[in-house]
């Protein structure tokens, strides 16, 4: 796996949500025929609520471990839906990720989340890159499309892989004491957590 797209999908884990990586989509073209369209660097979806280490019967048995980064704008009612490209470069969407039936190969495996049609959503991502109605059941969901990579700022539909990093970082240190007993195996996680044991620290951005 691409490191950049590691770095993202634990980034978005960490944040609470569920991820597919590197997925490649396909088009039929022909009789027995098919052509790869794209490939989706990430899939992430998180529904409401906050996340705790270990089981808490009590909120006193538990320690809260939300990073709560506020640049993912996340609403207590709301299910947020992220189609993403990670680039090591300029952070920017391919132009494939638009195409119908990627976003439709993508969406109508959680189609049933949706209280509208699936084509209402998908065109609402090609016109605005982000979508939001109502969920099947209560409140909302929204669905954006998002590019990862080197940006100066960040946004609804960018996040820069410097800000991935500090706020990686900063949650490693904010729970420096629950995540001590952890191995961390993924690449992008294990290396940051390694540089930050080996007396490293992020002053600017990459």
């Amino acid at each position: 796996m691409d490191i950049a797209v590691n770095l993202v999908e634990n980034y978005l884990r960490l944040n609470g949500y569920l991820t597919l990586s590197e997925f490649e989509v396909q088009r039929r073209v022909g009789r027995g025929q098919y052509k790869t369209v794209t490939d989706v660097d990430i899939m992430a979806v998180r529904f409401p609520g906050d996340l705790f280490m270990g089981d808490p019967h009590t909120e006193r048995e538990a320690e809260l471990l939300l990073i709560e980064d506020p640049a993912l704008e996340l609403a207590d009612v709301t299910i947020d839906v992220v189609i993403g490209e990670v680039k090591q470069g300029q952070a920017e969407l391919n132009v494939n990720i638009k195409d119908h039936s990627v976003l439709h190969t993508m969406l109508h495996r959680i189609e049933w989340l949706y209280g509208v049609p699936l084509d209402d959503v998908i065109q609402g991502l090609q016109r605005k890159t982000i979508h939001t109605a109502p969920s099947c059941g209560r409140g909302d969901i929204r669905t954006r499309l998002v590019a990862f990579g080197r940006s100066p700022t960040v946004d609804t539909n960018t996040i820069s892989l410097s800000h991935v990093v500090r706020t990686m970082i900063d949650f490693m240190e904010s729970h420096e004491a629950a995540l001590k007993p952890i191995q961390f195996k993924e690449p992008a996680p294990a290396m940051l957590r390694l540089l930050m044991k080996v007396g490293f620290s992020v002053e600017k951005d990459l």
